[in-house]
């Protein structure tokens, strides 16, 4: 998978937690994703469903890992204590592309934080 991201993520933790994260979900590595999420996460995607715990968004993750990227592009990387934020772009295998933007909230401020609640929005992007 080809993995361009114009944010500098080596001296900020959590910044490079998320890029790990978006480029687990682009190689559909399940296992990588469910061990930066707390047992309680609550995932929304907007505009089709909300999932609680980790069980049930292990379920959901386990239905979309045959959708791999060949391209992830991370536009930016914004952390402010507990919540970040991640934008960019997947071309997935068949060609298609999405737009994404997702929200985090941290369980706490720490450096090994985990991720207690994701609000993913996302659009298919014209070619």
């Amino acid at each position: 998978m080809k993995i361009t991201c114009k944010e500098d993520c080596e001296n900020a933790p959590k910044k490079l937690l998320l890029k790990e994260l978006n480029i687990a979900f682009g190689k559909g590595n399940v296992e990588s994703i469910l061990s930066q999420l707390t047992d309680d996460i609550i995932w929304e995607m907007v505009g089709d469903k909300v999932m609680q715990g980790k069980e049930e968004v292990a379920k959901e993750l386990e239905s979309m890992k045959e959708y791999t990227a060949v391209e992830l592009n991370i536009d930016h990387i914004v952390t402010h204590g507990k919540t970040a934020a991640c934008n960019g772009s997947f071309q997935m295998h068949s060609g298609d592309r999405y737009g994404f933007c997702d929200m985090y909230v941290f369980n706490n401020n720490s450096k090994t934080a985990k991720i207690k609640e994701m609000i993913s929005y996302g659009i298919a992007l014209k070619s």
